[in-house]
């Protein structure tokens, strides 16, 4: 059977876009415009010509109508014809604005026609006529039909001669079941597979339209030779070369498994000279094996083996293979058009004629959409966005990008994708050299004991430490700390020695940091209110010469080190005169991912470059009071009991418990005076417990992510306050960001005084600014290495491709971005790292704890939140082992309490038959679902149940009729059931019949359940 255009029922595509059409705001989304300018036109031939071509060309005079739940296509009341606007006495600029609006007008598809012709005449004689056609009965390769067609029909017109007979073209077909099942099996698993693009400054991937604008630029003569020189050597079309190099800048964005929608043509023989929608919009996928490392070609290649799979099932609608689509206006959130431009330049009798192909609408149809358009002469590129999801400067960045890896690509392709540039100079001395200028000057060669005496010596009658009922003055600290420091000498301590920590937060404890350094050794911290069995590990592991504690240890602790000396010690031993300071300042115990932790060396330069940091970002004085919070075992604990007493300022160290003392910690902060006060958020909200802040409160938030409700809250009650960054690996805080008066949004900061921070890919190649990738920190806050653990200090500690020499960077695992001021926006961690109540904990560690129950076959750890803002808790799944069952919960944290600290022990738990997986063998971590919260502390649930009313009733039959589907309830999803386009057609349609009621297609994504189909009925009836 044979048809006109103009006649029966649309096809899939048509449908899509005819649903898309009633359910944007943005209609021009889908006008494709083209613009011919004349040196001068005999209107009333180019009149003629309109009429000859819609004439030729019925899909230019048709109209969709939808009758029970079926869209058609019908001829129009009238046909297009030529529209003539005397501008002539406009301004180029008035004409243009003239333009703009004739594209962005609205068509009625129900009225139609679908094509508008309008002629603006020039005040030089010429004239400007704009065509502009609706998607749904035109595609890219109907311009050059148009185009050549509507020259032909002017030639015929000023000769008298007669127009072109009509083009009959195939009514659509749908395609066989064989090739849907094969569609089907092809693109299911890669579209299940799929994921958004990583995009500069995070924006949020969307299918949805909205107004647009564009980046244009042009790659001509030399540059397009080059392309097309590289595309050939490479044995790839210009068209694969070009969507290789948009899929390789996705890949090195970060993005796994993103989809670029591309248009396949579908004209079949006799088609090829017809205008109409000849086409099916489908996902091509990244190369599989796709790793940065292959060359160029290499990867081009594998670009086009996925052309070629995708093209073998063009003929099936994208829809039809993957039920279960909501309808969009892009297919996938990235998509590129390329159109090739063979056939002369069109010839309109007495005119020169210039064409403008792609003209553009200024809507964009998704996140990002590439248009390349190419002739002999040039490549012309058209990046088009929505300003609302991107942000301008950040959508040149990207055409940046794209335009510098083409080029690198065309020059060579043998370059590895991972090796070839994306910045430009500007951009990478940006974020490699202006962002890292950080140097400052500070005593590197002195140790924290230098500074101590040097305050002491200025003012030594200054009050220096408060616990409790103990007030020590310098003098008092340092003769405290000379005392110790002669009693560890008499206990054999000497420079290079590890010297283990087990103290009570009493004045003593500053006191030991100091005597320690006398003698030239570090310290370890060992918190007692950690479990024993850890302890007893770090001491051992440390090879500690010396556990100093003031109280007797647990007999595993106490069996672990080589010898104990008890507070308060002896102080007859003569303090050491003059000994050098030791290799190292501390070494402080973190988390391991393979369930051991390790030791991380901290030497004096680096501590005293931190405290000479933040005293001059803080100016601090003798007039700060702080308040030593933080267990010694926790890094952030060096800041806040060093820094004061390295500036002349006073310590008030709180005691034991009351960091979870929310009133008890007020009242300490008021009646001391405390100034400046360093907490997690976690810390934070238990202060924030227990009423206002005390005023005049300088505040340090770090440890863990801070959210913006807190930091607002926390920022309003301060004078002043930072949000601070840093691993133990490179010293406490290595990034630093002061937040304004009402902070919009919270970052990390810049790298502090002689700090280097780099964002890099997995080949260690700078990334762009906006882009996520692995932070790495160098400078003077490095530290020595793990203690030893040389395989892990080289796999962390790596060379520095930007600095000198010697030079390292510590591979820190999270994930951040710079922004386009020059700041450090923290994601998240790479690895399974987290961080709770301010504690690092690798899910590693818990689980190889969970897996030491006997009951246990497998174990995972996650981390969740209920809501954004919350605190994040820690969930532990558990396979109980072969005839055992999982331990209850209270058993299992019993067990774990003498494995982890407090912090790391999951607060709820979940027990699976199995653990998920990837397709690679590894563990799903994000597939691990939410564990309910405990019945004991869970609130009633309300009750839910919903009465089958009579509409109710009616939907659900409509429902199981349309989707042939029997026993739905009324809250399944639509698109969850395969629903798509046409079944929001078919059902609006008999709910119109049945019901009497008209419903918006909108509302089947607000409300895609038969129960909320049925209330937005009710609504209207």
């Amino acid at each position: 059977m044979r048809a006109t255009d103009a006649t029966g029922p649309a096809s899939p595509a048509q449908h899509g876009i005819w649903l898309t059409s009633r359910l944007t705001h943005v209609p021009e989304v889908f006008h494709l415009a083209l613009r011919l300018a004349f040196d001068r036109i005999d209107t009333a031939a180019l009149a003629r010509a309109v009429a000859a071509t819609a004439a030729r060309h019925p899909a230019l005079g048709a109209a969709l109508v939808e009758r029970d739940g079926v869209v058609h296509r019908i001829p129009a009341g009238r046909a297009p014809a030529l529209a003539v606007l005397d501008t002539a006495a406009d301004s180029g600029e008035a004409i243009a604005k003239r333009l703009a609006e004739e594209l962005a007008l609205p068509f009625d598809l129900a009225a139609g026609p679908l094509a508008r012709f309008t002629l603006h005449q020039r005040p030089d004689g010429g004239a400007e006529l704009l065509v502009v056609a609706h998607h749904a009965v035109f595609d890219g390769n109907s311009k050059d039909v148009l185009v050549a067609d509507l020259a032909a029909a002017y030639a015929a017109a000023l000769a008298g001669g007669e127009p072109a007979a009509a083009v009959a073209a195939e009514a659509p077909r749908e395609p066989d079941a064989a090739l849907v099942e094969a569609a089907a099996a092809f693109h299911g698993p890669r579209w299940a597979a799929a994921t958004d693009p990583v995009l500069p400054g995070g924006a949020r991937a969307t299918t949805d339209a909205g107004p647009g604008e564009a980046v244009t630029w042009r790659l001509d003569g030399p540059g397009r030779a080059a392309v097309a020189r590289a595309a050939r050597e490479a044995g790839v079309t210009v068209f694969e070369f070009l969507l290789a190099a948009l899929h390789g800048l996705l890949h090195r964005y970060g993005g796994e498994a993103v989809p670029v929608a591309v248009p396949f043509g579908t004209r079949r023989p006799g088609q090829h000279e017809a205008i109409g929608l000849f086409v099916n919009e489908l996902p091509v996928y990244a190369p599989a094996d796709a790793d940065g490392h292959s060359g160029f070609a290499s990867y081009a290649r594998a670009v086009r083996r996925e052309v070629r799979l995708v093209s073998a099932h063009r003929a099936v609608p994208f829809g039809t293979a993957v039920p279960g689509l909501t309808p969009r206006a892009g297919l996938a959130p990235v998509s590129f058009g390329y159109r090739r431009r063979t056939t002369a330049e069109p010839v309109f009798p007495g005119s020169g004629t210039r064409v403008d192909w792609a003209v553009f609408h200024h809507a964009a149809r998704n996140t990002l959409h590439l248009q390349a358009v190419e002739d002999a002469e040039a490549i012309d590129f058209s990046l088009q966005y929505d300003p609302a999801v991107l942000a301008a400067p950040a959508a040149r960045r990207v055409a940046g990008h794209l335009a510098t890896l083409l080029a690198a690509a065309a020059a060579d392709p043998g370059t590895a994708l991972g090796d070839l540039p994306l910045l430009d100079a500007a951009e990478q001395r940006l974020v490699t050299t202006a962002w890292n200028d950080t140097a400052h000057a500070y005593p590197a060669e002195r140790t924290v004991l230098d500074l101590v005496r040097e305050r002491a010596a200025a003012a030594s009658d200054a009050l220096a430490v408060v616990a409790g009922e103990q007030r020590l003055t310098y003098r008092e600290l340092l003769e405290r700390a000379e005392r110790l420091a002669g009693a560890l000498t008499a206990a054999g301590i000497g420079r290079d020695d590890l010297v283990g920590l087990h103290l009570a937060r009493t004045a003593d404890l500053p006191a030991a940091l100091l005597a320690v350094h006398a003698v030239g050794a570090g310290y370890l911290p060992l918190d007692p209110g950690y479990p024993a069995e850890r302890l007893a590990f770090v001491l051992a592991d440390s090879g500690a010469a010396l556990l100093l504690a003031d109280r007797e240890p647990a007999p595993e602790v106490a069996a672990a080190a080589p010898a104990v000396l008890r507070l308060p010690a002896a102080g007859d031993a003569p303090a050491p005169a003059g000994t050098a300071p030791g290799r190292l300042a501390y070494v402080l115990y973190t988390s391991g991912s393979t369930g051991r932790p390790k030791g991380v060396e901290i030497g004096h330069r680096a501590l005293v470059n931190l405290l000479a940091a933040f005293a001059d970002r803080l100016g601090s004085g003798p007039r700060d009071v702080w308040l030593g919070l933080t267990s010694l075992s926790f890094d952030i604990s060096a800041l806040e009991l060093l820094l004061p007493l390295t500036t002349g300022g006073r310590l008030v160290l709180a005691p034991d418990g009351l960091a979870v003392d929310g009133p008890g910690l007020r009242a300490l902060v008021e009646r001391e005076g405390v100034t400046h006060v360093q907490a997690t958020p976690s810390g934070w909200r238990v202060l924030l417990g227990a009423g206002p802040l005390p005023s005049g409160l300088t505040g340090l938030v770090g440890g863990e992510a801070l959210p913006l409700p807190l930091a607002r809250q926390l920022r309003a009650g301060t004078d002043r306050l930072l949000n601070v960054y840093g691993p133990t690996e490179t010293t406490i805080w290595s990034t630093c960001a002061e937040l304004p008066a009402a902070p919009e949004a919270v970052r990390i900061g810049r790298p502090i005084a002689n700090t280097r921070a780099h964002v890099l890919d997995a080949r260690r190649r700078p990334l762009p600014i906006g882009v996520p990738g692995e932070l790495y920190l160098g400078g003077d806050g490095l530290a020595e290495g793990y203690l030893g653990r040389p395989e892990l200090t080289a796999e962390r500690f790596v060379e520095d491709p930007f600095g000198a020499p010697g030079d390292r960077l510590y591979r820190t695992g999270d994930l951040v971005a710079w922004t386009p001021e020059g700041d450090l926006e923290f994601l998240g961690r790479l690895d399974d790292q987290v961080k709770i109540r301010g504690h690092r904990i690798e899910l590693g560690e818990i689980e190889s704890a969970l897996l030491a129950h006997p009951a246990l076959a497998e174990a995972a750890a996650a981390v969740h939140r209920e809501e954004d803002g919350e605190e994040p808790f820690v969930a532990g799944y558990l396979v109980p082992a072969a005839g055992s069952a999982a331990p209850a919960p209270a058993e299992l944290r019993a067990f774990l309490q003498q494995k982890l600290p407090g912090a790391a022990v999951p607060q709820r738990f979940l027990v699976l038959d199995r653990l998920p997986l990837t397709p690679n063998g590894k563990l799903d971590r994000r597939a691990l679902p939410v564990p309910p919260v405990p019945v004991e502390t869970a609130a009633a649930a309300p009750d839910g149940a919903q009465d089958r009313d009579e509409v109710l009733t009616a939907v659900l039959g409509i429902w199981s009729e349309v989707l042939r589907l029997p026993d739905l309830g009324p809250e399944e999803d639509l698109f969850e059931l395969g629903g798509h386009s046409l079944t929001i057609i078919q059902i609006t349609a008999r709910i119109r019949d049945l019901l009497g009621v008209e419903l918006d297609f909108d509302v089947f994504f607000a409300t895609p359940t038969p129960l909320g189909i049925a209330a937005a009925v009710r609504e209207l009836r």
